[in-house]
């Protein structure tokens, strides 16, 4: 079997998504007996100053995290200095320690991380396999980030569709990026939809009365809407915003924010200045030991996507509320992916963004309606033992991955 090398800025002990569903799939692979190699940064999601050890073995795992700047991401241009100095480091290492004939599969964390991957793979004559959480520059256009337009943006779709054509194998997260990626140029025969996934072995749904989180958080006569993980510039918050403004008069009502990223911030200062403070709490982001916990505390979450990146994002909230047994509130596009699986297994409600009014019509019928609320995070639960599982995704990497040996 050939040797897999990983590329992504977060791995393992880092608590950002990319890591977490990186970390898994690893540990899986190499416990199958299978060599892994991962090639990461040394700093943490939310610690750029932080240094992990730049080289170790972690369960199977053979790991190499290479130094890059540390500005963080409080900033586009910090951010950026960082990702040209992650770019430059992770395709000197990946020719320092690949060999011909390695797998090496490049994520987008940094974003266009597939166009160092495929300069490197070409000189080491690697096999290629872009893993795509993302898609870039379709967000930086679609969200009018500065310099990416015009003759930019052309040029950085080139480099991104070359490494799109030439690639072994590319593995989008949903069907809607599938069809972005076809139109792209990418091969059809070498498109695979394996979709991200949540340690739903250890979440599992979880009755109100038996989760102690919610009375330690002073939460359990509260009906509590609740977000976990990155709010960030993809997701919009001005529909939960507006249907708090029309549920002052229900002070049973919360809004448990927990997690990070730049929206949180903004949605901070927009809570304070609307006289909504009494209406939120936000918390940072949770040990993954607790989650089982903290997502059953909501008695329902909400996850939002901008319409104009549908296809570019995939929101990876979903699998751990499905696991959790909760009811999912998509504040998408109505033809979006996330709404019309929701709305085909009968697990939340799908909510036009913008419409907070209608929101805030939801919210007032379900916190008197506890067993419709049961029945659809009961049928959360079953979407995801269905075709969404930890175990389902490794099953289609293992065979992706038995193809390209």
């Amino acid at each position: 079997m050939k040797r897999i090398v990983f590329l992504n800025k977060y791995f393992y002990p880092d608590h950002s998504a990319t890591s977490q569903i990186l970390s898994d799939l690893a540990f899986d692979l190499a416990a199958g007996g299978r060599r892994v190699h991962v090639i990461a940064g040394r700093q943490r999601y939310d610690d750029p100053q932080a240094r992990l050890p730049e080289r170790e073995e972690i369960r199977g795992v053979t790991v190499r995290r290479i130094a890059t700047t540390g500005f963080g991401r409080a900033t586009l241009l910090g951010r950026g200095v960082d990702y040209l100095a992650f770019y430059r480091g992770a395709w000197r290492a990946v020719l320092d320690d690949c060999e011909p004939g390695d797998i090496l599969v490049a994520k987008t964390d940094p974003p266009l991380l597939c166009v160092p991957a495929l300069r490197a793979a070409r000189r080491r004559r690697l096999q290629l396999v872009n893993w795509l959480q993302d898609l870039y520059p379709e967000i930086a256009v679609a969200l009018g980030v500065p310099l990416v337009r015009g003759p930019v943006a052309s040029a950085l779709y080139r480099l991104r569709d070359a490494a799109l054509r030439e690639a072994a194998a590319n593995v989008a997260i949903g069907e809607r990026m599938a069809e972005l990626l076809r139109r792209r140029g990418a091969p059809p025969d070498r498109i695979h939809v394996i979709a991200n996934f949540s340690d739903d072995e250890d979440i599992r749904p979880l009755a109100r009365g038996d989760n102690g989180l919610r009375h330690d958080w002073g939460l359990a006569d509260r009906f509590v809407v609740g977000y976990s993980g990155n709010l960030g510039r993809g997701h919009e918050f001005d529909t939960v915003v507006g249907a708090a403004e029309r549920l002052r008069d229900r002070p049973e009502t919360l809004f448990l924010m927990i997690g990070g990223g730049s929206g949180f911030a903004a949605l901070r200062r927009r809570v304070a200045e609307r006289g909504l403070d009494a209406m939120f709490r936000f918390l940072p982001y949770q040990d993954r030991a607790a989650l089982k916990y903290s997502l059953a505390v909501p008695d329902l979450h909400w996850l939002s996507l901008r319409p104009e990146l549908e296809g570019a994002i995939v929101p990876g909230k979903f699998y751990g509320i499905a696991a959790a047994g909760r009811p999912i509130v998509a504040i998408t596009a109505a033809d979006g992916e996330l709404a019309r699986l929701v709305r085909r297994h009968g697990a939340g409600i799908v909510v036009s963004p913008g419409d907070g009014e209608g929101l805030a019509a939801h919210l007032r019928r379900l916190v008197a309606a506890p067993a419709e609320l049961a029945a659809m995070g009961e049928r959360a639960r079953r979407m995801l033992d269905a075709a969404f599982t930890r175990r389902h995704a490794f099953a289609r990497w293992h065979e992706l991955f038995s193809r390209l040996d």
